[in-house]
Formats: structure tokens, sequence, C-alpha cells
């Protein structure tokens, strides 16, 4: 990336630490009794004891880390070999398939994160293509698109290989969205609904060494908009997790195999705060390059974002004004390509204020 852009460079208070902590609490759950092809989840004597640790991690942490989770070894390293061929080609080749205002899926290498540049490159596809979402993110524009995900011509089975790794990942997803559901006292299939016309996405990144790891950020501080993300990381790591208890900025080890999940702000504003989606950043590595593969699962457009009935009453009033996902998706991706002045949109803006929610309570 050339000599350092001083667009890259964190403000004094948010650049990564020197010394690291490492995350040792964060639960690393064993899915074996669900990832076996006869697996049941209304039977099993320990089911119970799993959905009780996916609880507990969804409320203390909002994130945890899988084992013998299902997902076929070689699919996962096919997608990784695959990313590494893509960013190894020369700049000029990646942009062939740079996303834009109108091909919003693709390769990019100016993202902004709370307005400072990111010292990575991406390559974004939708796991359902073409994707319906509004053409617009003006409340009152009814009309939709459809995004169309972009294929580079090398590697040749970029695409295919993407393709049966996502398949494969949406099954994982599945799963945990049962076990949250159960952990929060519903029925095991109550999220299926929302996502039979998904938005979900997979995106590969690439984290060049960096001179500066000091004063620079792979992805700086945010949450992820979505309900769920299923992370595959590198040995190299760099994932950074913020302790809910004290603010404290963790690294997260790579644990080899493993996926790394968090809760997405979708699953906060359902669970009305009873899970919470946590601050993450990823730290870069000044002799290292590092690759990774968030898969975000994320509803359909339609959906209308709101606490779920069922975990709303008298005493736990709604915390959250009701938010449509599609114009909240496309807004976000609008700020992909102009620098704001302000924050993005976040969940906080639905937000409805404590005095309100209290005297609904009384």
């Amino acid at each position: 990336m050339g000599e350092v852009d001083p667009a890259f460079i964190q403000a004094q208070e948010h650049r990564p630490k020197p010394e690291i902590t490492r995350a040792e609490g964060i639960p690393l759950i064993d899915l074996s009794i669900i990832s076996s092809p006869n697996s049941n989840l209304d039977n099993d004597q320990a089911l119970g004891g799993l959905v009780e640790e996916i609880g507990n991690a969804c409320r203390n942490w909002g994130f945890f880390q899988v084992i013998n989770h299902g997902v076929p070894l070689a699919k996962r390293h096919n997608i990784e070999k695959a990313s590494r061929e893509f960013f190894g080609q020369p700049l000029e080749e990646k942009r062939k398939v740079r996303r834009n205002e109108e091909r919003v899926l693709g390769y990019y290498d100016t993202e902004h994160t709370k307005n400072v540049r990111d010292w990575k490159e991406v390559f974004d596809l939708n796991v359902q293509d073409p994707t319906v979402v509004p053409a617009s993110y003006k409340p009152d524009d009814e009309e939709l698109t459809k995004w169309f995900d972009q294929w580079p011509e090398y590697p040749k089975d970029l695409r295919e290989v993407c393709e049966e790794y996502a398949k494969e990942v949406e099954k994982l997803a599945c799963k945990l969205m049962e076990l949250i559901a159960l952990s929060l006292g519903l029925p095991k299939d109550k999220f299926h609904g929302f996502f039979k016309e998904q938005t979900s996405c997979i995106r590969l990144n690439h984290y060049p060494p960096c001179p500066v790891p000091d004063l620079a950020l792979g992805v700086g501080r945010h949450k992820d908009a979505m309900a769920l993300t299923i992370l595959a990381q590198d040995d190299v790591g760099g994932l950074e997790v913020k302790r809910k208890t004290d603010g404290e900025w963790l690294w997260v080890k790579p644990t080899p195999n493993a996926y790394i999940i968090n809760v997405g702000d979708i699953i906060q504003v359902w669970s009305n705060d009873i899970y919470e989606s946590v601050e993450h950043r990823a730290m870069v590595n000044s002799e290292k390059e590092r690759f990774s593969i968030p898969y975000f699962l994320s509803p359909a457009h339609h959906t209308n974002v709101q606490p779920l009935e069922e975990l709303i009453n008298q005493q736990n009033p709604a915390k959250y004004k009701p938010y449509n996902w599609g114009k909240f998706l496309v807004t976000r991706k609008r700020s992909n390509f102009q620098k704001l002045d302000v924050e993005n949109i976040q969940i906080y803006h639905f937000k409805i204020p404590e005095s309100e929610v209290a005297e609904k309570s009384d």
C-alpha cells in the first residue's frame, strides 16, 4: 500500500496497545452432539447443557468459538486457497472487479471504519445471487433492485469454491440460530422465517504487512450490524474483542479449524438487549500478512427488526423502535462510497429513551 497515508492513522485513544492481553475467557464450545448427520435437537440429553453454554456465551461475551461444527475442512481450505490466489494478483487485475455505487459487491481497497481508513483489501459476495434489496435508502421509495456478484477471471474456481463453502456455513448458521432461540426460551425454529430470502454475505479479507502496526488497524472498532457472524481466521490472528466487564481489548488466539461466532446488532434488538453485540477490531502485523473470511448472516430485505413479542412484557418493555433491514443495509452500503461527516447509521438511532421505557414498565 506504499507509504503510510495519514488516512490510516488512528486517533491516539484508539491505537492498539504494544502489549497483547489474551482473551482466555472467550468460551470454546464443542458442537459435536449436533453436528453428526443424525443429530436431533429435540431429544439429545446433552442439549440442555449446550444451550446453556451458548446462552451464557451470548450474555457474558457476545463472542464464542465453536469446534466440531460440521463444516468440512476441505471446503474451508479451498476458499482460503482461492482467497490467497485472488489477493496475490496485481492490483490492476483485482480492480477489474472493483465495487462501486452501481455494483456494490466485489473488490475494494479503500474502506473506512469510523472515518479512518482500514489497512486491508476485501472481496465481497452475496450468498444469494442475485439478492433483492431496496433501490434507495429513502424511506418512502418502495422500488426494489437486485445486487449481483462480480466474479474475477482468476482464480477460475472462485465462484464454485465460494458457493460450496457458503452452503456448509449456512447449515452451521441455522444450527446456531436454533441454539440461540432455545437459549432465549423460544421455539428452535423461531428465526427460520427471517432468512428465507436472506441478504447474507461472505467477505474475503486480506491484511498486508503494515509498517506502523502501532498506529493503524486492519479494521477499526465496530459492531456487526447483521444477525450473526461466523469467522474463519488464519493462524496469524489479529481479532481483538472488547470485554464487556471492563472495556479491555483482548486478543483472540486462533484455535485450529475453529470458527469465531459473534452476536450481531439484529440479535441484540430481537432479544431486547438480553444479548448484546460487542465491539471488536482487527490488528495488523509488521511482518506477516493475515487472511480471514467472515460469513454475515442477514435476514430478508423486507424484515422489520424489532424486539420479539415473546421477550417483552409490562415489566420489560421494548427498548427499540422497529427498523427496516433493507433500508438499513442500503444506507450502510451507500456510505462505503463517500466519507461521512457523522457516524454511519447504528441501532442506537432506534433506541427508545430510557425514560420512555421506564414509563411503560411502571
